[in-house]
C-alpha cells in the first residue's frame, strides 16, 4: 500500500533508539525525509546514517534534550514546518509514589506532557494552513492499565491525553490528525528498565520478572519495534485522514477490557 507520504517531512523526537527509531526507519521507509532529536550524539548520527543507506531518503539530525527550551528551538530550526510530528521523550523512572517530591513530578509532567503541548503548539497551525498534518503522540499502555511503579508516568502522559482528546477534534476539518500510540511491553531499553524496577520492588530476579510480564501477554512474547513504527507509519498516512483523538494500544493482548 502507498501511504501517500513520498516527500513530507517529519520531525521524530527522542528517535535515536526503541520505539522512536522504528518510527522514523518505518516514515523513512515511505520516502519521508526525517529529521531526528536525541541527546546521545553517537546513537543519533549511526541511526541516521542507516536510514539514509537503507532509504535514501534526506535525513537531518538535531543532537538536543527535546524536553528543554533550547532542544525544541534547535530541533523546529532544523524542521520549522514539519508535516509529520513524532512526539516521544523518555519516560520517567518507576518508583514508590511516597518519594516522590514535587520537582519529581514537574519533571515528569514537563517531559511527558508540556513539551508535546509546545511542540504541537509551535506546528499545528502550519499545518492546518497547508491542509495536511499528522501528530502522533507515543504515550503508554500504562495510560489504559496504569502500572503501580510508573506512577509519574501514568499521571503526566494522562494529561497529555486528555488534553489531545480535545483539541484533536478541532483540527481534523483541515485534514490536521492527532493520535496517542500506546505501546505495551517492546523490546527496548525502557522495557528492560520497568522491568527491572519491577523486580527490584518484588525482590526477585530479572529474568523472572520478565517471565512473569510474557506470561500476561496473549501473544506469548514482547513486541518489536518494527511493529510499532510501522504502525506509526499508517497512522501517519493519507488514508488514516478519518482518525483522530485516538488512543491506539499495541500489547499483544495484554489488556483484558472491552473498550
Amino acid at each position: 500500500m502507498d501511504l501517500g507520504l513520498r516527500g513530507k517531512a517529519a520531525l521524530v523526537c527522542a528517535s535515536s533508539k526503541g520505539l522512536g527509531r522504528a518510527c522514523a526507519f518505518a516514515l523513512a521507509g515511505e520516502g519521508v525525509n526525517v529529521t531526528l532529536v536525541a541527546r546521545g550524539v553517537e546513537a543519533l548520527e549511526k541511526t541516521a546514517a542507516e536510514i539514509r543507506a537503507a532509504t535514501g531518503v534526506v535525513v537531518t539530525t538535531v543532537a538536543a534534550d527535546i524536553v528543554t527550551a533550547a532542544g525544541r528551538e534547535a530541533a523546529l530550526q532544523a524542521c520549522p514546518q514539519p508535516d509529520i510530528l513524532v512526539n516521544n521523550a523518555g519516560g520517567p523512572p518507576p518508583g514508590d509514589f511516597r518519594n516522590w517530591d514535587r520537582d519529581t513530578w514537574l519533571a515528569a509532567i514537563d517531559a511527558n506532557m508540556l513539551t508535546p503541548i509546545e511542540l504541537i503548539k509551535a506546528t499545528v497551525d502550519g499545518m492546518i494552513a497547508r491542509k495536511f498534518g499528522r501528530i502522533v503522540n507515543i504515550t503508554s499502555g500504562a495510560v489504559k492499565a496504569p502500572i503501580d511503579v510508573l506512577g509519574l508516568s501514568n499521571g503526566a502522559r494522562s494529561g497529555l491525553t486528555g488534553f489531545v482528546a480535545g483539541l484533536s477534534r478541532k483540527t481534523v476539518a483541515h485534514n490536521v490528525t492527532i493520535n496517542n500510540l500506546l505501546p505495551g511491553f517492546f523490546d527496548t531499553e525502557r522495557m528492560a528498565t520497568v522491568i527491572g524496577g519491577q523486580a527490584k520492588a518484588r525482590n526477585i530476579s530479572f529474568d523472572a520478572a520478565m517471565a512473569d510480564r510474557v506470561a500476561t501477554i496473549p501473544a506469548g512474547r514482547i513486541g518489536h519495534p518494527e511493529e510499532f513504527g510501522a504502525a506509526c507509519a499508517w497512522l501517519c498516512s493519507a488514508q488514516a485522514s478519518y482518525i483522530t483523538g485516538q488512543n491506539w494500544l499495541l500489547d499483544g493482548g495484554a489488556y483484558p477490557g472491552t473498550f
